[in-house]
């Protein structure tokens, strides 16, 4: 990690302001500890509970001053733009059919944003926000946190090195076992395509696993081939999804995603094959990073071991051979939008280093991704543009 810190930059830590991740939620105290964990946030202001009471209360037991603990969004930004010392960056993580709305008011009102994927509902509120970033110059940053993994990322800078030459093969999955019964699961309104989206499983993971491809091979898929559609009995909510891909520069592509698997975990799997080597990586044990050049025997990546290259090392946060997990990966989405957040408070370009978070430009082409697979199947799995 960068030996300076925001705090040296601008003299104090990036006032930060929550809306949602209440009580029980997981991603919410995700995003919390992630916001901590480099000590460059304090949180100041939070709203995170569509219940005013129970926002009220929980803001409370954060830590927030009980004048910022706000009955709502819509309250906290009005409230924070108007303090001398109001909020700088409005961190999101309601249900996904909020995210639009709270992430454009927040723009609006000068904040930068930290916003959980997926970055909208639909494509057309995509390209609004999309344009509304553009305009207002403000950092945006989308947590597609496997991005954040130091393995990940070597994955990434050696194939724009060159190492694995043309990329020809992508294969990504993403499986899940959470919905193999029937019913509701922990979170019903992600069962409700008004609040969850068009399709829960390319919405809730689809999006992460179309990130990473497009992450690592910085290549954009430009048609797919797709089946979506419910495997368990009585279920109406798609919680399985499977394609056929072609990449922008003619690489072939398979993906497969679902939340149906019986006992499996956290299965995001993803294998990059270029002319001259591939590369392999698994979420689940996210340290190893395989590279298996042509014609000479396989090698192993892992943090801050041999071979490592600057954009991971800068992932990294001790020596190696000491494990870091998920908290440290969503942390550095953290870290690198503090850094991009500073530069731009004091007019100064920021490190190309840190400015490899997703944006709301990986937020619109994973929507044009969700809108295209869902056409394709509809239309018995045609190859369709995005």
């Amino acid at each position: 990690m960068p030996d300076n810190t925001v705090f040296m930059l601008l003299g104090r830590r990036l006032r930060l302001a929550v809306i949602g991740g209440g009580p029980g939620s997981f991603i919410g105290a995700m995003h919390r500890q992630a916001a901590r964990l480099d000590d460059h946030y304090e949180l100041v202001a939070a709203a995170v509970s569509s219940d005013p009471g129970r926002s009220r209360t929980a803001g409370s037991s954060l830590g927030v001053a009980p004048e910022r603990c706000y009955p709502d969004g819509n309250a906290l930004i009005e409230a924070e733009k108007l303090r001398a010392d109001g909020a700088d960056v409005v961190a999101i993580m309601t249900p996904n059919d909020s995210h639009f709305t709270f992430a454009m008011q927040a723009l609006g009102a000068g904040f930068d944003v930290i916003c959980d994927k997926p970055m909208t509902n639909t494509l057309q509120e995509a390209v609004t926000l999309h344009r509304k970033v553009q305009e207002t110059g403000r950092v945006f940053c989308l947590t597609h946190n496997y991005t954040g993994y130091p393995m990940v990322r070597q994955a990434k800078a050696m194939v724009s090195e060159c190492q694995l030459g043309e990329v020809r093969l992508v294969q990504v999955e993403y499986v899940q076992g959470g919905r193999a019964k029937a019913g509701p699961g922990r979170r019903a309104w992600k069962e409700d395509p008004a609040r969850g989206g068009p399709s829960l499983v390319l919405g809730d993971i689809g999006t992460h696993a179309h990130n990473l491809l497009r992450f690592i091979t910085g290549l954009e898929v430009a048609e797919v081939a797709a089946e979506v559609g419910c495997i368990v009995p009585e279920r109406t909510t798609h919680d399985y999804a499977g394609a056929m891909l072609r990449l922008g520069n003619g690489a072939r592509g398979s993906f497969w995603v679902t939340q149906a698997a019986a006992g499996v975990e956290n299965g995001l799997r993803i294998r990059v094959s270029g002319s001259l080597g591939s590369l392999e990586w698994a979420q689940e044990h996210p340290q190893v990073l395989q590279f298996k050049p042509l014609d000479a025997p396989a090698q192993v990546r892992t943090p801050n071991g041999p071979g490592t290259l600057p954009l991971a090392a800068r992932a990294s946060r001790i020596v190696a051979g000491h494990p870091e997990g998920f908290h440290e990966a969503f942390a550095n989405l953290y870290t690198d939008a503090a850094y991009a957040i500073a530069a731009r408070r004091l007019g100064q370009p920021a490190d190309p280093l840190c400015l490899h978070f997703p944006n709301a430009a990986d937020g619109l082409q994973g929507m044009r991704f969700v809108e295209a697979a869902v056409a394709s199947s509809l239309n018995q799995g045609a190859w369709t543009s995005l």
